[in-house]
C-alpha cells in the first residue's frame, strides 16, 4: 500500500515549485523530533514491527500523535513519541498464525493482547537502556506501553495521547487498507468496524474531532456519487 508521491500530469503547463515553502505549518519531520532521538529509536524498533503491518502502522500513529500534542502542550513529547514508536514492538513476540486472532471480531484473545503488552514493555526497556534513555522518562514510557490496549482508563496525559493515536489510525486510509484486507471486508464493512472501535473509547477532545473527520472523509468515498465521478 502507498501513496501518490508524483504527479500524472501537469495541466496548468508551467513549472511552479519555485512558489512553494520550503516548511509549512502542520508538515512534520520525523528526523527532528527530540533532536534526533526518534530517528535513532526507529532502526532498533522497526525489526519487531514487521508483523501485521505494524511498520507503517506505527509510522502513522507517531504522526498523529505529534499533531495531538500540540494541542496539549503540558504533555511531555520526550514520553509520548518514544512510547508511540515502541508500543507495538512486543507483536514481534506473539506467534504469527495467532497475531490477527488476537483482535479478530467476534472472538479476539485478550490473553495475547496481555503478551504483546508485556514482552512489548520488555524490548521497549531494552531499546531504550541501548540508547541511553534510563531513569524516570525510561519508566514512564515503558509502563505506557505496558497497557497500551487492556488498560480502559489512562495514567496520564501522554498515555492518553499514545492509546489515541494507536486507535485513531484504524480511521486513516492506510488503516481501514490494513483492516480490509485483515479480515476480507469491503471498504464499507472495514468503516463500520472501524468506526465503533475508535468512537466512544477514545479519551482526548482533540483525538475525538479528529476521527469524526477521518471517518467523514472515508463517508464520502463510499458515496455513490463521489464513486460516479470520473476522478482519481
Amino acid at each position: 500500500m502507498s501513496c501518490k508521491l508524483s504527479p500524472a500530469a501537469n495541466r496548468l503547463g508551467r513549472e511552479l515549485s519555485a512558489h512553494v515553502p520550503s516548511e509549512a505549518e502542520g508538515v512534520l519531520s520525523l528526523a527532528g523530533e527530540l533532536g534526533g532521538e526518534l530517528s535513532r529509536i526507529w532502526p532498533l524498533a522497526v525489526r519487531h514491527l514487521r508483523v501485521r503491518s505494524n511498520d507503517a502502522h506505527t509510522l502513522y500513529a507517531v504522526a498523529i500523535a505529534r499533531s495531538l500534542l500540540e494541542a496539549y502542550p503540558e504533555a511531555d513529547a520526550g514520553v509520548v513519541l518514544p512510547a508511540i514508536m515502541l508500543h507495538d514492538v512486543g507483536w514481534s513476540e506473539v506467534p504469527p498464525d495467532e497475531v490477527l486472532e488476537a483482535i479478530a471480531p467476534g472472538g479476539g484473545r485478550p490473553d495475547l493482547v496481555l503478551l504483546h503488552e508485556k514482552e512489548g514493555a520488555r524490548l521497549a526497556a531494552g531499546i531504550l537502556s541501548e540508547l541511553g534513555v534510563r531513569g524516570e522518562r525510561a519508566q514512564r514510557i515503558v509502563e505506557i506501553v505496558d497497557g497500551h490496549d487492556s488498560r480502559r482508563e489512562a495514567l496520564s496525559i501522554e498515555d492518553a495521547i499514545v492509546k489515541d493515536a494507536d486507535k485513531t489510525w484504524r480511521l486513516t486510509p492506510h488503516g481501514l487498507d490494513t483492516v480490509m484486507d485483515w479480515f476480507g471486508l469491503d471498504r464499507a464493512g472495514a468503516l463500520r468496524l472501524c468506526s465503533s472501535r475508535v468512537h466512544g473509547h477514545l479519551l482526548t477532545d482533540a483525538a475525538k474531532a479528529l476521527a469524526r473527520g477521518l471517518a467523514a472523509i472515508e463517508s464520502a468515498n463510499l458515496w455513490h456519487e463521489r464513486a460516479a465521478l470520473e476522478l482519481p
